[in-house]
């Protein structure tokens, strides 16, 4: 299953936007335009989802309070909305799932964030459609304390949908600090629920079969030979003395086996690949990437599309991703699929999120990339949308 189409209401920078996405999805804006807040819906719903740890109240706690998730530019309408179509593929004609949900604080009372509306569809290969639940019901209007949890979160209420709650409850974020890979231990501190920076990604590995590890080591390791020439080998090992896992790469050397350097000696640009191949590999839900280009030099960061497209190819099951990106080297890529863009831009209103015209089509069609094409579009702002930009 894949989402797409995303409908935001009041939520951060969006006041009222629409998406639509594809197996990849390039996400284009600049600084403070909105695009780590895009990618926080998906990782909102991700929070509610869990039934143990997670839930509405905790997702917005989370993220402070419910004014700070809300639109600077909400007025009449102070409610925050999202709502989700999932198809099994990008093209089909019909979503397979739809999902809304509303929520705000009571006007009176206590003040509690309550649901304003819930509604969960499912649709049928004709399109026809069949409402699962629909709040507030009876029940709520009897006992409005439901209304401080979602059905999505509740094990003896999603029955009929849990494939749903299971689906956002498995959305991956990845935005990996090499620093805290290679130096976690000396650094100290907990990790962050869902090990969003990677702290724990040696830790994910070892945890793989020895087989599905070596395999995967395998793919990655031929992917990276052609970015990184000197690569010859990526091995797994454990410590002699204390078993603490690592990676180890074997570097072409004038030596007879090479060079060795273990993932603390790495550039961060590698650590920063070999996460992202092995998360490619390791799961079939939403894949998040903020701005990957980081640390990483300019011809590695144009190859990167052709990149991850090499490595889904690799396995059976691929992983939707959504990427976010103002890096011109990797928008560089001529063959980028022109639908998979989407660009946003802010201004007086919040941010709008929009498409390639069709005109932008058919130049990428024609042999532009992206980066000539549709980048200026996403780079242009006024002098009083930047400085919303900036104190909004």
């Amino acid at each position: 299953m894949i989402i797409t189409r995303l409908h935001l209401q009041n939520w951060r920078n969006f006041k009222s936007a629409n998406a639509i996405l594809r197996d990849v999805t390039y996400v284009l804006g600049i600084n403070a335009s909105g695009k780590s807040n895009f990618l926080d819906v998906f990782r909102f719903l991700r929070d509610v989802a869990k039934s143990t740890g997670g839930g509405l109240q905790k997702a917005v706690s989370d993220r402070g309070t419910l004014k700070k998730l809300r639109c600077l530019h909400a007025r009449t309408n102070p409610e925050v909305g999202l709502e989700i179509e999932i198809s099994n593929s990008a093209d089909d004609p019909f979503p397979t799932w739809k999902y809304r949900l509303t929520f705000n604080i009571e006007a009176k009372g206590a003040h509690r964030l309550l649901v304003v509306e819930e509604i969960v569809t499912k649709y049928d290969g004709d399109g026809n459609e069949q409402i699962l639940i629909k709040r507030p019901d009876k029940q709520d209007q009897a006992d409005s304390e439901r209304l401080t949890q979602t059905a999505l979160e509740q094990i003896q209420a999603n029955a009929q949908f849990r494939e749903l709650a299971e689906f956002f409850g498995s959305t991956t974020y990845l935005h990996v600090v090499p620093q805290l890979l290679k130096f976690g231990d000396l650094i100290g501190g907990r990790k962050l629920e869902d090990d969003p920076f990677g702290q724990g990604f040696m830790e994910r590995i070892a945890r793989t079969g020895e087989v599905t590890r070596k395999r995967r080591l395998a793919r990655i390791e031929k992917v990276l030979k052609e970015v990184i020439p000197q690569v010859e080998q990526l091995d797994f090992v454990r410590d002699e003395i204390s078993g603490t896992p690592h990676l180890e790469v074997r570097y072409i050397h004038h030596r007879p086996r090479g060079a060795i350097q273990r993932e603390d000696q790495f550039s961060d640009g590698t650590l920063r690949l070999i996460s992202l191949f092995w998360l490619l590999l390791d799961g079939t839900s939403l894949l998040l990437l903020e701005e990957p280009e980081l640390s990483l030099n300019e011809e590695i960061v144009a190859q990167l599309p052709r990149l991850i497209e090499k490595v889904q190819k690799s396995t059976k099951k691929k992983r939707q991703i959504i990427v976010t990106t103002h890096s011109k080297s990797l928008l560089g890529n001529a063959g980028i699929d022109g639908r998979s863009l989407l660009i946003l831009q802010p201004s007086n209103e919040g941010t709008a999120i929009s498409r390639a015209t069709d005109a932008e089509l058919e130049a990428m069609e024609s042999g532009f990339s992206p980066a000539e094409v549709v980048l200026p579009r996403a780079q242009k702002v006024s002098g009083s949308n930047l400085q919303m930009d900036i104190f909004g």
